[in-house]
């Protein structure tokens, strides 16, 4: 077992952030001021156990696991303090937003889960969006044992989904999304996005390049380039968001002050969006 205690790290604000969809939560308890959480977290072909409790976590992994994966994975050597210290403190929605959300960090996901994800995202919720993962992976991913035993699924490759018509995702519940999947699928294999190359790329090329794709538009490729590939200067533009924007800046989000960082302000936002007041309005 490994013991994380980090400053702004926050499992349970991680899970309902909207960035991550192979993190499930199966049990929470409240007693008094002591809140606790356990989730089961697949990511690629791994897998780990985690109980979140005030002030930390447990992972049921070893040192050297955490070290070699899961301390990248969830960014635990970004300094989110340094992001959020610079939050212009006039804006009042924004400290506001970054207080409700101060353990949110951007995960290093996998690439090509992240694309698959996102492109399953669109028109849809995240409970949904949860299970269609669910089901393409029990279908069409690597059947796995944990250390401890633990039978899970490994997200399919590019290799697994190609050969797939395009409407065969439909039995998986991913609706007309299914073509936008299997097409994605085609192109990495063919050759036609390297996504090798794409790690490599500026925030910008690897827009370019992932808007190649059939299915990805403005708001997915932002989703990649964030959630994928960790450009922290990607900045979605959702409903939730665009509602944010449109009442609390109607001069345009003031990107320039927050150069790098600014899809750490996103998350900010989106996750005040969805758990924080919306009924108070800071106007700027």
């Amino acid at each position: 077992m490994v013991r994380i205690q980090a400053e702004n790290f926050s499992l349970d604000q991680i899970w309902q952030s909207g960035q991550c969809f192979r993190m499930v939560q199966v049990e929470h308890k409240e007693s008094g001021d002591k809140e606790e959480a356990r989730y089961e977290i697949t990511a690629g072909q791994r897998y780990v156990e985690a109980v979140s409790f005030n002030g930390g976590c447990l992972l049921s992994c070893g040192e050297r696991e955490f070290e070699d994966f899961w301390r990248e994975y969830f960014d635990l050597d970004g300094d989110y303090g340094a992001y959020i210290s610079r939050i212009d403190p006039k804006d009042k929605y924004l400290c506001q937003a970054a207080r409700l959300g101060w353990g949110i960090r951007i995960l290093r996901q996998d690439l090509w889960e992240t694309l698959v994800s996102f492109l399953i995202s669109q028109q849809n919720n995240i409970a949904r969006i949860r299970r269609c993962i669910d089901n393409i992976s029990r279908k069409y991913g690597e059947r796995l044992v944990s250390e401890g035993g633990t039978i899970y699924w490994g997200f399919p490759k590019p290799e697994d989904l190609a050969g797939l018509e395009e409407d065969e995702l439909m039995a998986c519940n991913l609706g007309y999304r299914s073509k936008y999947v299997v097409r994605a699928a085609r192109s990495v294999v063919s050759g036609e996005v390297d996504l090798d190359k794409v790690k490599g790329m500026s925030h910008r090329e690897a827009k370019e390049e992932l808007l190649k794709l059939f299915g990805v538009g403005e708001k997915v490729a932002e989703c990649v380039c964030l959630f994928g590939l960790h450009h922290l200067e990607a900045f979605p533009v959702d409903t939730h968001i665009d509602q944010a924007l449109e009442k609390h800046y109607r001069r345009g989000f003031p990107k320039r002050k927050y150069k790098g960082i600014q899809g750490v302000m996103q998350q900010y936002i989106f996750y005040y969006e969805l758990h924080g007041d919306k009924g108070v309005c800071f106007v700027r």
